[in-house]
C-alpha cells in the first residue's frame, strides 16, 4: 500500500480534555486531510498513469447488513451474479499489467465479500492469474466463521482484512446494522485469539463510519480496550454522491485532485462505475463485458485526470459534486 490509512492513535492524560488527533480522525482537519490526498495522487500519478492503483471487482451484489449509510439497500442490482467466464476475463484483462507494478484488488463493490460462494475460488485465481495483486477485504464479519478464517489462511497476498464494526453497544449495531451484535463480536473475539496467537499475519482493522467527535472517540477507545491487536479505523461519512441521504456527510467538494481517479470500480453487471462512490454505477465509464478493463481505465477523457490533476470542482460531473475524502 502507498499509505496505510491511519496512524496509531495517541490519548492526552486523564486529566486534560481530549482531543482529537489528526492521525486518528483525519476528517476533522480537512485543509491537512486535503494537503495529504494531494500528495497521494502525485505519487499515484508517477507509478498508475498507465495501470489501475486498485480495483474492485463485485462478484455477487449481496449483503446481510442494511446500513442507513450504504446504498445496499436501494440497490437496483442486488442479487446479481456475476458469470463464472466474465469473472475469468476480468482477470485476464487485469493481468495485462506488468508484473512490476504492483496493485490493490478488492473482492467486492457493494456487497459483503464472504456470501460470495465461490470467494476463495476466485481468491485462488487472482493468486495464480495475478500474483503482483494484493488483496483488499472489507467484511461486516458476521460471516467470519472458523472455516472461512482457515480458508482464508490459505491465501496469498493479503494486504489487509477491515472489518466494518461500527458501534460498540448492540442497540446502535442492531438498529442500523440489522445483525446480531453478540454474534459479530464471538466471531472477532475468535479471530482476536488467533491474531495473538500469531496465525493472522495481514493487519486486522476495526472500521467506524463517522458519527460525531464523541462517539467516535469512544469506539476507538473501546476497540484498544477490548481488541488490542486490532486496529481501530474512523472513516469520514459520505453521501454517494447524492446516493444516500445523511446530514452527516461533508457538505463541499474538496478543492484537490481525487485519488479515485486511479481505481476501476466493477460491479456485479459488468458495468465500471466512475468509482467507490458511484454505488449505482450511475456514472459509468465502460462495461467490461464488451471492452477490456485496462482499456476503459485508459480512456483520453480518464486519463487526462490523471495526467493534469485538476481540482474536483473543475473536473466535471460527477466529481464537482462528490464529497468523498480521505487518502
Amino acid at each position: 500500500m502507498l499509505f496505510s490509512i491511519l496512524k496509531q492513535i495517541f490519548f492526552p492524560p486523564a486529566a486534560r480534555p481530549p482531543r482529537v488527533n489528526v492521525e486518528d480522525l483525519p476528517f476533522y482537519d480537512i485543509e491537512q486531510l486535503e494537503d495529504r490526498a494531494s500528495e497521494k495522487v502525485e505519487l499515484l500519478r508517477a507509478s498508475y498513469l498507465d495501470w489501475p492503483a486498485f480495483v474492485h471487482v463485485e462478484t455477487i451484489a449481496l449483503c446481510n447488513a442494511a446500513c442507513d449509510f450504504c446504498p445496499y439497500p436501494t440497490l437496483e442490482r442486488k442479487g446479481t451474479r456475476m458469470s463464472d467466464a466474465l469473472i475469468e476475463k476480468i482477470i485476464g484483462d487485469l493481468a495485462g499489467i506488468p508484473s512490476h507494478v504492483g496493485f490493490q484488488l478488492a473482492p467486492y463493490k457493494v456487497s459483503e465479500p464472504f456470501l460470495e460462494p465461490r470467494l476463495f475460488d476466485i481468491l485462488a485465481l487472482v493468486n495464480s492469474r495475478l500474483p503482483n495483486a494484493r488483496i483488499s477485504i472489507i467484511t461486516n464479519g458476521a460471516a467470519l466463521t472458523d472455516r472461512n478464517v482457515d480458508r482464508l489462511l490459505a491465501v496469498r497476498n493479503i494486504a489487509y482484512l477491515n472489518v466494518s464494526l461500527n458501534y460498540d453497544n448492540a442497540a446502535e449495531y442492531e438498529s442500523v446494522m440489522k445483525i446480531p451484535f453478540e454474534r459479530t463480536l464471538r466471531r472477532l473475539d475468535a479471530l482476536h485469539e488467533r491474531r495473538l496467537a500469531g496465525g493472522l499475519q495481514f493487519p486486522i482493522r476495526l472500521t467506524r463510519v463517522s458519527d460525531n467527535r464523541l462517539t467516535d472517540m469512544r469506539y476507538i477507545a473501546w476497540v484498544r480496550n477490548r481488541y488490542p491487536a486490532f486496529k481501530p479505523v474512523v472513516v469520514n461519512r459520505n453521501d454517494w454522491i447524492g446516493g444516500v441521504d445523511t446530514e452527516a456527510a461533508a457538505a463541499e467538494t474538496p478543492d484537490v485532485p481525487c485519488h479515485r481517479w486511479f481505481d476501476l470500480s466493477i460491479t456485479a453487471t459488468g458495468r465500471v462505475a466512475m468509482c467507490c462512490m458511484d454505488g449505482e454505477a450511475r456514472y459509468p465509464k465502460g462495461d467490461v463485458t464488451v471492452s477490456n478493463a485496462l482499456e476503459i481505465y485508459n480512456q483520453p477523457h480518464l486519463r487526462r485526470l490523471r495526467e493534469q490533476l485538476i481540482s474536483r470542482r473543475s473536473a466535471g460531473d460527477p466529481c464537482n459534486r462528490c464529497t468523498y475524502l480521505n487518502f
